[in-house]
């Protein structure tokens, strides 16, 4: 499988499956000296990970981390104090699969015969034989992009540092859909979302805040505390506060479910997702990725425009489209209602209007750099559909009863922000090489 490497400096690849004994993510061109711990890694793990609401998969997959490589194991020299900092080596992760039972393996060996219309079980067995990882769909389930969000936070730390913001947000959801949005409201509601997921979160609290897993411990000493927390997933999740949607309003000021900076409309977007899930079926929706504070300039030409690597989010399942800016809308408009007209106020280049999405011939503008996603409904859902056994080519039906989301666009948020971190970060240090290049030849 040659598809599972992303980067030209900052690298990634990753491995595993949805019932593999776990999956992983190795990352080269990470900096130095930074500071990066399970707990911190798992606070963005913990906002795509499945059983955490009523609109993602009842599986109770706790999607803990554990940094395998990457990071000093002691202090360099006595006093160095830089024990657990990145020492520049490939840094690797392991998440662990926990909850994976022989029933639901059952399940899936009762209907891997049928593929699942919409899925690609079909397509992967066709590729790759009877030995196709079709259990859970294997590294074609959305299970694969634990590895992504635990790159992409890594991403989003190493840029924070050099002033860029990456975020996203549920733009639409079943039908129902966010419009004018100011984005730095937007980022306030995205931040505090996440503080109340993990305050409420209670493998969060009963496993990082109360230490139960820690810096100190060596890798062996980890894995026997996971051997236990696998036999007491029900016992922690039935720790979990309770969630009053009014507290979490007045508490934190967001839904208590979708990310959406407008929480009056994410209520709307809940009860379409809801209606549509009560008739078995599935729904689908827009997800808006946005980055603050990158600089003009960053991106190259031809085969490496900044917006044409932001493509790549298709590559993340159930994407069916990505727009930059207005996107497909410019068809709709006249060259002089399309360019983003700009003005010079205070020595600094001021725009009109972002119809470009922050990005011209592939460059940066300085602007704030916006793409979408526009995401399918979860192909398994709980209604009859026409499908073909892939052994006798005998045509059959197929009723789904494996553990599915009901919508993916409430889970696929995280991931689209982590691999906007990535493309940007890549595209970031070769734009930084360019630069002190420059400088070199110009002293």
């Amino acid at each position: 499988m040659i598809g599972c490497h992303f980067g030209r400096i900052f690298q990634v690849t990753v491995g595993g499956g949805s019932y593999q004994d776990g999956l992983n993510t190795t990352i080269q061109g990470v900096p130095p000296g930074m500071k990066i711990t399970e707990q911190e890694l798992y606070s963005d793990l913990l906002l795509r990970k499945p059983g955490a609401d009523e609109l993602s998969s009842p599986r109770v997959e706790p999607d803990l981390p554990v940094i395998y490589a990457g990071i000093n194991a002691a202090d360099t020299i006595e006093g160095a104090d830089n024990k657990g900092h990145t020492n520049g080596t490939p840094f690797t992760v392991l998440i662990p699969n926990l909850d994976r039972h022989f029933i639901h393996i059952k399940q899936y060996q009762d209907t891997n015969r049928t593929p699942r219309p919409g899925h690609a079980s079909y397509a992967s067995f066709i590729k790759y034989g009877p030995d196709d990882d079709a259990i859970g769909a294997g590294f074609f389930s959305g299970r694969y992009t634990a590895t992504i969000v635990a790159a992409g936070h890594v991403a989003r730390r190493i840029l924070g540092k050099c002033g860029i913001r990456v975020f996203s947000y549920i733009k639409e959801a079943a039908g129902v859909r966010v419009d004018s949005v100011d984005l730095e409201k937007a980022w306030e509601s995205y931040q505090q979302y996440k503080q109340y997921r993990c305050d409420y979160d209670p493998f969060y609290q009963e496993i990082y805040v109360k230490e139960r897993i820690n810096t100190e411990q060596r890798f062996l000493e980890k894995m026997a505390i996971f051997a236990q927390i696998e036999n007491e997933i029900q016992d922690i999740r039935a720790k979990a506060r309770e969630v009053d949607p009014a507290v979490i309003r007045d508490k934190y000021g967001v839904h208590h479910v979708i990310n959406c900076p407008d929480a009056d409309i994410a209520d709307e977007m809940l009860e379409e997702c809801n209606k549509i899930t009560k008739t078995g079926d599935s729904s689908g929706g827009q997800v808006e990725v946005v980055a603050l504070g990158l600089p003009a300039g960053v991106g190259e030409p031809v085969f490496h425009k900044l917006d044409g690597d932001l493509g790549i989010l298709m590559s993340i399942g159930a994407v069916k489209a990505v727009e930059v800016g207005a996107g497909m809308a410019v068809k709709d408009m006249t060259g002089y209602d399309s360019n983003d007209r700009m003005s010079a106020a205070d020595g600094k280049i001021r725009f009109d209007s972002n119809n470009a999405g922050g990005i011209t011939g592939g460059l940066s503008t300085g602007q704030p750099v916006i793409a979408r996603i526009t995401v399918k409904p979860t192909p398994t859902i709980d209604r009859e559909q026409n499908t073909v056994d892939k052994y006798t080519m005998e045509n059959t039906q197929l009723s789904a009863i494996t553990r599915r989301d009901p919508t993916i666009v409430g889970r696929i948020w995280p991931v689209a922000e982590s691999v906007m971190a990535m493309v940007i970060l890549d595209n970031l240090i070769a734009h930084y090489g360019y630069q002190a290049m420059i400088q070199k030849v110009a002293e």
